[in-house]
């Protein structure tokens, strides 16, 4: 299983980016970025952020393992939605259904957005 840091150093490789350099972006030493590799360790959690803004990926990406598709986001195919927001509601509650409800819930979603045309 490849570790965060394997991940980073796949990122470097593929955004030609030396260490000396992600340095200077991150602000991390070069000293521990060198660790990271011979050590096999990781960031800590508060360089998170600034790591994935430099290599221009999102957390998920980078702390899940999720392969790299050369695209800053996940797959169109994917939402991740937080449960508190209408959005999260919405889907609990249509999890919460039974199927055939599931259906005409989704009939009325379909012909809302027939009006919306």
């Amino acid at each position: 299983m490849k570790t965060v840091s394997d991940r980073i150093f796949e990122l470097l490789k593929e955004r030609k980016m030396s260490q000396k350099e992600f340095s200077k972006k991150t602000g991390i030493a070069e000293s521990t970025i060198s660790d990271w590799k011979k050590k096999r360790t990781n960031p800590v959690s508060d360089k998170i952020l600034i790591i994935c803004e430099v290599l221009n990926v999102t957390p998920y990406d980078l702390l899940s393992g999720a392969e790299h598709m050369g695209s800053r986001s996940r797959s169109a195919d994917t939402y991740v939605i937080s449960k508190g927001t209408e959005i999260g509601t919405l889907v609990e509650t249509y999890q919460k259904l039974e199927p055939d409800m599931q259906k005409r819930a989704m009939g009325y979603l379909e012909a809302l957005s027939d009006l919306e045309k």
